[in-house]
């Protein structure tokens, strides 16, 4: 009689638990569709690098910059680009912003570009970030942009920030790096190795 008690105890609690994941992830999901990226999830600080043979499709998205004119994956055929999702609020985003800057300034000469994914500010904060932080490469806002969100959904969440995707000269990514970038050496590696695959 115990043991029945115990395993309906259980079987209860991991009913609530189901519904209780079911719900935030509709929940997330409906925000999602509606432009709200309240709630932020945290990233792990992983590194992951991807084998060329399963690199997939090329990126391919629009969407406006700060400074209100068009960006889209075209600008950057043909070249590596590093893409870095954050918002200004964001603490491990305040702490990489120097490591990005810097490797962007080391590497833009042999042929990397970077670009921001803004995730939930506008224009104002977005360019007070780059103001405070000194940041001279270009971001784009994805808040309440859903075509946009939607281009970057089989490789990251808009909801975990700060995520970088390092993209190759193909257009696909080639690493993703988790979270808070662990050091400029390994940001700094994983582009130059993008840098030196043939095109």
């Amino acid at each position: 009689m115990k043991r029945r008690i115990l395993a309906a105890v259980a079987a209860m609690t991991l009913a609530v638990g189901l519904s209780a994941c079911a719900s935030e992830n509709d929940n997330l999901s409906d925000l999602y569709r509606e432009g709200n990226t309240q709630g932020f999830i945290s990233s792990d600080g992983r590194v992951e690098t991807i084998p060329a043979a399963k690199r997939g499709e090329a990126l391919s998205f629009s969407g406006t910059g700060v400074d209100g004119s068009t960006v889209s994956s075209t600008d950057f055929a043909g070249d590596v680009l590093v893409l870095n999702f954050w918002y200004a609020a964001c603490g491990p985003c305040r702490a990489e912003a120097p490591v990005l800057e810097q490797t962007f300034q080391d590497t833009k000469d042999d042929g990397a570009h970077f670009l921001g994914v803004n995730i939930y500010d506008g224009p104002e904060q977005a360019t007070s970030f780059d103001e405070t932080y000194k940041i001279t490469y270009p971001s784009i806002l994805a808040r309440g942009d859903v075509d946009l969100k939607l281009a970057f959904a089989d490789w990251t969440s808009l909801q975990a920030a700060p995520t970088t995707l390092i993209v190759d000269r193909k257009g696909r990514v080639a690493a993703r790096l988790f979270g808070q970038l662990p050091d400029a050496t390994t940001l700094r590696d994983l582009v130059d190795d993008a840098l030196a695959e043939k095109g």
